[in-house]
């Protein structure tokens, strides 16, 4: 039953989809609590995820995250209403982990159980943060996996626009990271050199942003020609025998992808007849991508929401908001035998 004081159902949710096991608890539009444990410092040596380590990770914290996101919100399992957990995407091994649990749970407590999408959780967590979304809002969701254009109607209904073509923004700047030596992930570490940098200093090119372009892609995104063209130029330069400006590099590949990122949404609003922009995912923590968004937004006339850094990587926040709004809207709940599925269609909210 809902908490005392509340009408609102409250949400267990559950988020495994790569490397952070996340639960929270949400009630309405009230965040109780976020706990999440990372396996991050365990892939770092490695260079990137290894799917067979998260799964063990999530094996591992599952119950201590679950006992400790209670814990802090002093709230008992039986006081739990219904329960949301990433069905995808992700890689299916840590899927199954949150998968299982949040159907073990489902049993044991008898309660409606939600398979989400974990994509369109990046940008309802915002709901959390700024309230209710109007009737419809554009939302840009990017991170290491996803470059996405969405329109969202009523907060569950999704049209995708558009999306990545090869590397998406975050898998580009991880590999432009490993380029340039630094550690991994690499978007952090760019982002802090971008901030010392000249954005103008080279003029890396636009993925897709060509006149030729625009009739079959105006809505797509392509990030892999200029991860090339970084390469190259860095190239060019070691064979030269020159320094490699590091913080001009970052900066200048930092501006291409806000550029891009932040010209193809704000066209995306005004061709849909839409005035508000949610930006969310991992790689929404970048500054440029952040400077640059709200810059724009302001000029178009269009009004910016971009949730705290907290919630900008994998959370249970935003699959409990998520869950939430699923709940509140009468939607039916997900079997018991609910698959996972690595490539989720993001028009798919609910399984």
């Amino acid at each position: 039953m809902p908490l005392p004081g509340s009408t609102d159902p409250l949400v267990l949710g559950i988020e495994t989809s790569c490397d952070e096991t996340g639960v929270a608890l949400v009630s309405g539009y009230e965040l109780l609590v976020d706990s999440v444990a990372s396996s991050m410092d365990e892939h770092a040596r490695f260079g990137g995820i290894i799917p067979e380590i998260a799964s063990r990770a999530h094996l591992e914290a599952m119950i201590p995250t679950i006992r400790r996101a209670l814990g802090t919100a002093g709230v008992g399992l039986e006081q739990v209403d219904a329960i949301a957990v990433t069905a995808g995407p992700g890689l299916v091994g840590p899927l199954t982990i949150g998968a299982s649990a949040a159907k073990a749970l489902a049993v044991a407590l008898d309660r409606p159980l939600y398979g989400v999408n974990h994509v369109i959780g990046h940008a309802v967590v915002d709901e959390l943060v700024d309230g209710p979304f109007p009737e419809r809002v554009l939302a840009l969701v990017v991170s290491g996996g996803h470059s996405s254009l969405l329109r969202i109607d009523d907060t569950v209904e999704v049209t995708e626009l558009g999306s990545t073509l090869d590397d998406a923004a975050g898998e580009a700047f991880d590999k432009v990271g490993r380029l340039l030596g630094l550690p991994y992930p690499g978007g952090p570490h760019i982002d802090r050199l971008a901030r010392e940098g000249d954005p103008e200093a080279i003029r890396f090119p636009r993925g897709l942003t060509a006149a030729k372009d625009q009739a079959a892609h105006a809505t797509d995104f392509s990030f892999s020609g200029l991860k090339t063209a970084v390469a190259r130029w860095v190239e060019a330069r070691e064979d030269a025998g020159l320094e490699i400006p590091l913080h001009d590099v970052a900066a200048s590949f930092a501006a291409a992808v806000a550029d891009v990122l932040t010209a193809k949404a704000i066209a995306a609003c005004k061709a849909h007849g839409v005035d508000t922009l949610v930006v969310g995912g991992g790689f929404s923590a970048n500054s440029q991508l952040r400077d640059m968004a709200a810059l724009r937004c302001e000029e178009a006339g269009i009004t910016l929401r971009i949730p705290p850094i907290r919630y900008c990587t994998d959370n249970g926040a935003m699959i409990a908001a998520l869950g939430s709004a699923l709940v509140r809207r009468g939607r039916p709940a997900s079997s018991l035998d609910l698959p996972v599925d690595s490539s989720m269609p993001l028009t798919q909210v609910l399984v």
